[in-house]
């Protein structure tokens, strides 16, 4: 799944937005920094780059 730097989206409480787009960018771009439990944890939700 490609998700779109500019994605938003709005939390299902109504209490605000998550800048997906933005959030995922920055995580793939620093994930030499993650420690090993994030990237399993990132794996797990299926981002296969983690």
């Amino acid at each position: 799944m490609t998700v779109p730097r500019g994605h938003v989206e709005a939390l299902e409480d109504g209490s605000g937005e998550v800048k997906l787009g933005v959030f995922l960018s920055n995580t793939k771009s620093r994930r030499a920094k993650l420690t090993a439990d994030k990237l399993a944890v990132l794996a797990e939700l299926g981002l296969n780059w983690a």
